[in-house]
């Protein structure tokens, strides 16, 4: 989701709710393109985050302190020297764009009242804050962008502010119906994209809204449409711009499989399925710091496995290989019995075959149906008898050694594949911990020299369903093993996915208790959800108790047997169940 205008502007609705008339009591610039800013109000006490960074521009509330540097910058030295308790008297977004606007009231060295403006422009690459005199001229900026960096505006001290206009867009609260149809419907592009190229402030997801509102393919280009079909479309953006105007914002985080997607100011029916789930918030700021937070910690732990991924995905790679040659070659020994009996019918009826004859007809005393034996003219019936139960024995030999490295092999396959999928399961370091333990212990990875293995500070999941019922998922191999052998009592049940990589579920009974067809369904969906089949519509479940399930002597981390058990089919929703705090 982009940092849209309109998600500015359900963060500046709050900031004018929350404080204006306040007064700056901290100015500190903790990170090189970022302020946080102390906001005394009557009300109590805010932080502020203003962040101009390239990759993250944001703007929230937040009640997090950050470590600031010992020496406080240049940027942050100035503004501690002109507005430091200096009282906020407006903030205002023009249009929808994506910048804001601080007024600030204060006393200069005179004792003389005087104003000042700290703009924020939240654009990308582009984003900047820039401190001005009230007539617009620039006294400093965080980032300095001259001549040389930009042909459309220099942001250096001593410049007239002003705002850029690199696209003709157009202002989405002066739109009317009749310049609306003019605009979209000669365009030849996809319908969503002509409306956020169109329009100021307006995010692909924000027009794939309006056409999912508007009852239209937003992928269809805008040209295909009539125009009724793009009136009803107007319909759907005027009720948009009409909640911006009168603030009525509905701030929600929509969720898939736990994993944030997207956000927005205004509701995102686009995704009312049962694959998504929206989560409500009483404004833009906790909604933005929950939000990229949880990105940041997911995108966090994808950048620390990179290297694990990579041994992984060269060793699955390299074991495919390795079984697909396996298997063609074990195809090709499939041809040994046909050698055993033409040796055996050439030591019966050899003594009929004319001398250099290229093959030998006779009746297959084994199906009594003619078979004609190909012979080489050189040899005689006995060498060529002798040829091919040589052929026999070599293919025999080759078939028995195969037999088993082809077993090997997959299980080396199946327990690549299984630490794959834990790799996609991991939410927390301590989680790599564990899995970079199981590669050492397997070859993988070589433990250096006087290191000790890591303490595997990691828990198994642990949900809890509405009827009371406690379920434990294990998030790796190592973990599957210990919550199924040394956790789990021979009363509880075991859940895992039938034939795929998947986690190791638990449900809990004290062995007497009746366990009704909910718990076992819930225990279901979750192994369907943490298995390798987690995006298919169901899978199917084999669960038992667990005495039943037993562990091979020499398998390899979380592969068990079991020779008695149920299945059924189950669907990956576990949206009922609670996920309980594992520290």
């Amino acid at each position: 989701m982009a940092f849209d205008g309109i998600t500015i502007a359900a963060v500046t609705k709050e900031l004018n709710d929350t404080l204006i008339g306040g007064r700056l009591s901290k100015i500190a610039q903790p990170e090189s393109d970022e302020l946080l800013l102390t906001v005394k109000t009557s009300a109590g006490q805010y932080r502020l985050v203003l962040s101009a960074s390239a990759s993250l521009p944001l703007i929230y509330l937040t009640d997090k302190n950050k470590q600031s540097p010992m020496t406080a910058p240049g940027f942050c030295m100035l503004l501690r020297k002109h507005i430091q308790n200096g009282r906020i008297v407006s903030i205002s977004q023009p249009g929808l764009e994506r910048i804001v606007n601080f007024e600030i009231e204060h006393l200069d060295e005179m004792g003389d009242l005087c104003r000042k403006k700290l703009i924020i422009e939240l654009m990308g690459k582009h984003s900047n804050i820039i401190f001005c005199q009230e007539n617009g001229v620039i006294l400093d900026s965080i980032k300095h962008i001259s001549g040389m960096v930009s042909r459309v505006r220099e942001v250096l001290p001593g410049k007239t502010y002003f705002i850029p206009h690199t696209q003709d867009k157009q202002d989405p609260f002066s739109a009317v119906k009749e310049s609306f149809l003019s605009l979209l419907s000669g365009k030849p592009m996809p319908l969503y994209k002509a409306i956020y190229t169109t329009y100021t402030g307006l995010s692909p997801v924000i027009a794939q809204q309006l056409c999912y509102a508007a009852g239209l393919d937003g992928d269809l280009p805008a040209s295909a449409y009539t125009d009724h079909e793009l009136s009803e479309l107007f319909s759907a953006f005027s009720q948009i711009i009409e909640k911006i105007k009168t603030g009525a914002y509905s701030p929600a985080i929509v969720y898939e499989k736990n994993a944030p997607v997207d956000y927005a100011a205004v509701p995102l029916t686009l995704y009312e399925d049962s694959r998504h789930e929206s989560v409500s918030f009483p404004s833009m700021s906790p909604l933005l710091e929950v939000y990229y937070a949880q990105k940041s910690a997911l995108t966090r732990i994808r950048q620390k496995s990179v290297d694990l991924r990579k041994i992984v995905q060269t060793a699955l790679e390299r074991n495919l290989k390795k079984y697909d040659l396996q298997c063609t070659q074990m195809r090709d020994t499939h041809k040994k019995e046909k050698y055993r009996v033409y040796g055996e019918l050439l030591n019966t009826y050899g003594y009929s075959a004319a001398p250099g004859a290229k093959s030998l007809e006779v009746i297959n005393y084994y199906t009594d149906e003619p078979l004609v034996i190909p012979l080489d003219p050189t040899l005689s019936a006995v060498s060529n008898a002798k040829k091919y139960f040589d052929k026999y024995q070599k293919l025999k030999r080759t078939s028995e050694a195969l037999s088993e490295l082809t077993v090997e092999v997959k299980a080396e396959i199946d327990h690549l594949e299984s630490i794959a999928t834990a790799l996609d399961m991991a939410i927390k370091e301590e989680d790599l911990v564990e899995i970079k333990e199981e590669l050492i212990q397997s070859g993988y990875i070589r433990r250096k020299a006087g290191s000790r293995q890591q303490k595997k500070a990691s828990k198994p999941l642990h949900y809890y369903s509405p009827e009371g019922f406690h379920f434990y998922v294990g998030k790796n191999n190592l973990q599957n093993d210990n919550l199924t052998f040394k956790f789990a009592s021979g009363g509880d049940w075991w859940f895992h996915a039938k034939g795929i990589p998947g986690s190791h579920v638990i449900l809990k009974t004290d062995g007497t208790q009746e366990i009704p067809d909910t718990a076992f369904e819930d225990a279901a969906r979750l192994a369907a959800y943490y298995s390798k089949g987690r995006n298919q519509d169901k899978v199917e479940i084999d669960y038992v108790q667990k005495k039943q399930v037993k562990k091979p002597a020499g398998a390899k981390p979380g592969f068990v047997v079991y020779y008695t058990n149920y299945s059924m089919m189950m669907d990956t929703d576990i949206s009922r169940l609670t996920l309980l705090d594992e520290s």
